[in-house]
């Protein structure tokens, strides 16, 4: 086999699915409205949740230096741990500043928790980089707790809005094109990198290896625990709906729209 040029070689994940045909208007659009945030000071983030991890004594992969023959013994099977779970990390990534916030949740994904892990970036971080700011953008994918057909996620953005006072402004990436998120190879890739081969043993090893992750552009990472529990399957109703404050775009406005703040 390898004399007619054949080698082992392990599936590379490269295709997300179907090509919208507005793809790269989108991406245009997205870099355009990213670059007039930036250059008038306003704050730009790139938010989305990271792959859940079990926590506990678990092979995490990756290769880490170790005595020589005395590799980190861990459980031999990922049988979930009923007493410790599994660990939700949702990130937010400010473009700008080169700084990230990962919210490390006990509970689900859904879309209360990922404004709650937004708003406590802003109560954290964001509000004392940007004091004066009456607008925000946000880049998301269009799917998962912060999708672009979420009324939930809507909903808790316009709270969001009305408690800030600021003006929202979300483009979401169109389906298939998750890991152009700046988030995804700005910010996780860099903790992947940072906790291959440690065992995730506790949620205080994971704020842990996150806020010690690095890179050399300078990259800076904080972490906090949320132990809250997010209910799922919560509906938002008709009359809840229309009164968010939203002011779509001409261009995909089911992807890009603005919720402003409202008196309700």
């Amino acid at each position: 086999m390898k004399r007619q040029g054949y080698s082992l070689q392990a599936n590379r994940k490269t295709h997300e699915g179907g090509d919208h045909p507005d793809r790269d208007g989108q991406f245009e659009f997205i870099n355009n409205q990213t670059k007039s945030y930036l250059n008038n000071g306003q704050p730009v983030i790139s938010v989305d949740c990271k792959k859940k991890e079990l926590i506990g004594n678990y092979k995490n992969g990756g290769k880490e230096w170790e005595v020589k023959k005395e590799p980190v013994e861990v459980n031999v099977y990922d049988f979930m741990d009923k007493e410790f779970g599994k660990t939700v990390p949702y990130g937010i990534y400010d473009l700008y500043k080169n700084e990230g916030w990962v919210n490390v949740g006990i509970s689900r994904d859904t879309a209360k928790f990922a404004v709650s892990s937004i708003r406590t970036w802003w109560e954290q971080m964001g509000s004392q980089c940007y004091p004066n700011v009456k607008e925000i953008m946000i880049t998301a994918d269009g799917g998962g707790s912060n999708s672009s057909r979420s009324r939930l996620w809507k909903m808790e953005i316009q709270k969001f809005s009305n408690e800030t006072g600021m003006q929202v402004r979300v483009c979401h990436f169109p389906p298939g094109t998750s890991k152009w998120n700046k988030i995804e190879h700005r910010m996780f890739s860099f903790i992947s990198m940072n906790w291959r081969g440690k065992p995730l043993v506790s949620l205080q090893a994971i704020v842990n290896l996150i806020g010690a992750t690095k890179s050399s552009s300078g990259l800076k990472i904080k972490a906090s625990i949320d132990e809250n529990i997010y209910e799922k399957g919560l509906k938002v109703s008709d009359e809840e709906f229309h009164k968010i404050n939203i002011e779509k775009d001409g261009f995909h406005g089911e992807w890009n729209y603005v919720i402003k703040p409202s008196d309700e």
